[in-house]
């Protein structure tokens, strides 16, 4: 493995039986890099197995099939012993910042108690106040306060401070500031941004909004139902999609001049993940769409310098 990737997904599959006998596809064939201390965005429309990627990173629950490989091990081969001694270095952000805090217990225990888990309750006293103090928080208010009392955005502070607490090497974000009003959302993801120089963090950062995750990221991965179609260096990739449907999403981010140069895309509707179309599954509502996209599944390959695409007909202008 290389020395300059942290995290490596390989040919990962993630399944939910439902109802009737029928199978939920939520994650087909992803595979993915992520390099040391780089910020890799991962978007896509919601259901489209974004935050399901994220959880089979963190073997919660583990994948249906496929690998992750995270400082050299394989997660899906280790033992429930082996992974909980690799957690500490791979923590998790959750969507909801109040719902994931236990509603009863005090700040600096929520904060402190995987100190506590790993036996190094007698750093509490030390390295607790420390991590409130970097994500903007003071020790001496939040002291004696719980979850209720306080606004998402300070609720979101305290889920960085309890993810950084164990010093990981890289963090899963799903979705961390989706749940809150847009000025907190700045806030957060600058405090993000402040925390990865500071704590050497690598970030696998989930969300729908292509306007976050264009700030924030290094590279973008761009995934439709389940499989990844794009991927490349961030901002390149949205000014410069090829992707058919990587240029619908950007269509869609609001602009003062219009962009006449993509290609028109069919909305259409998102196909079910019970029941994906056969090869390419972005080709029902692709005007690209030919008999070979309904019988061969595209494969990544490199498009232009440093772009990859799995389409059959991507979209490459020249400049």
């Amino acid at each position: 493995m290389n020395p300059d990737v942290v995290l490596r997904l390989a040919d990962l599959v993630v399944e939910f039986p439902t109802h009737g006998g029928r199978t939920v596809h939520a994650v087909s064939g992803v595979s993915l890099e992520v390099r040391r201390g780089e910020t890799l965005g991962l978007v896509g429309e919601s259901g489209c197995g974004k935050s399901s990627t994220g959880r089979a990173i963190m073997q919660m629950p583990r994948p249906t099939s496929g690998s992750v490989f995270f400082g050299g091990r394989d997660l899906t081969m280790l033992s429930a012993a082996e992974l909980r001694a690799v957690r500490p270095k791979l923590q998790m952000i959750f969507q909801d910042p109040i719902s994931s805090l236990n509603p009863r217990r005090r700040i600096p225990d929520i904060v402190g108690d995987p100190l506590r888990v790993w036996g190094r309750g007698a750093e509490r006293a030390r390295v607790v106040p420390e991590v409130l103090e970097a994500v903007g928080l003071d020790p001496a208010q939040v002291a004696d306060r719980r979850p209720h009392e306080f606004s998402g955005g300070q609720c979101q502070r305290v889920s960085i401070a309890r993810a950084l607490v164990l010093e990981p090497e890289a963090l899963i974000c799903d979705e961390p500031v989706s749940a809150l009003d847009v000025s907190v959302q700045a806030q957060i993801l600058n405090l993000l941004e402040e925390m990865k120089r500071r704590y050497g963090l690598t970030l696998v950062f989930i969300a729908h909004d292509l306007g976050v995750v264009r700030n924030i990221s290094d590279r973008v991965a761009v995934m439709y139902l389940g499989r990844i179609c794009e991927i490349g260096d961030s901002p390149a990739l949205f000014d410069r999609p090829v992707h058919p449907y990587t240029r619908l999403l950007v269509s869609s981010i609001p602009s003062i001049e219009a962009d006449g140069g993509h290609t028109e895309v069919g909305s259409g509707e998102v196909p079910s993940p019970v029941n994906p179309p056969s090869g390419c599954r972005f080709r029902t509502r692709c005007p690209l769409a030919t008999q070979r996209c309904a019988q061969e599944v595209p494969q990544m390959r490199e498009v232009i310098p440093g772009r990859f695409a799995a389409c059959h007909h991507p979209v490459v202008e020249e400049r």
